[in-house]
């Protein structure tokens, strides 16, 4: 979260004039943003972009609310999870949640505009929450019919909150990220969890 947080800091300074100069976001946007018309023919500003755009926009977001919101959801979520499947899993499943965030984007959206933030990756935890809660309450002997009730009651959440800030964004809310990034860490959540000691 620190790292988001300074990224924000250095543009936000910037935008105010504090420092640098209010162009530093949107050369930050062009250089690091997720530019889903850079893998259908438009030309990168640097060769390997198309590439390193996969690993940069999660680390970049549009304002102080985005940022703040992602990142205290990753550290409440980093803690639930971190613990209970190890450092370099909960990494993995960070990569995983945020690659599986930008290939969503990529094959469901038509933007013109970059697609930044971490949101992919916080989708991706709770995906992964949601399988080890289900793994927790199986062990603790719940019925199979419950377990699958209560899976549904979190998914239909999620979707809930998705439709609620497509609205409240105003189409602005990448649901395409989040797709991707939940779909990838609920695929990736079990093996991860299979092979923890």
């Amino acid at each position: 979260m620190i790292l988001l947080v300074a990224i924000e800091g250095l543009l936000v300074g910037a935008d105010a004039c504090l420092w640098g100069v209010p162009s530093w976001r949107q050369t930050t946007y062009q250089y690091g943003g997720f530019w889903v018309r850079l893998l259908h023919g438009w030309k990168p500003l640097y060769t390997a972009q198309p590439v390193v755009m996969f690993a940069t926009y999660p680390f970049l977001h549009s304002d102080w609310q985005h940022v703040l919101g992602n990142g205290l959801a990753l550290v409440w979520l980093g803690e639930q999870l971190g613990e209970r499947i190890g450092p370099k899993r909960f990494a993995l499943l960070l990569a995983l949640s945020s690659l599986g965030g930008a290939v969503g984007f990529a094959l469901l959206a038509q933007s013109l505009r970059p697609m930044v933030g971490a949101s992919g990756i916080v989708m991706g935890l709770i995906a992964a929450w949601i399988v080890l809660e289900a793994r927790r309450m199986s062990r603790e002997g719940q019925a199979r019919r419950y377990i699958l009730r209560m899976i549904g009651i979190y998914v239909l959440g999620v979707i809930a909150l998705n439709v609620l800030g497509t609205f409240l964004e105003a189409g602005g809310l990448a649901w395409e990220t989040h797709l991707g990034g939940f779909i990838a860490a609920m695929v990736a959540a079990p093996l991860l969890i299979r092979f923890n000691p």
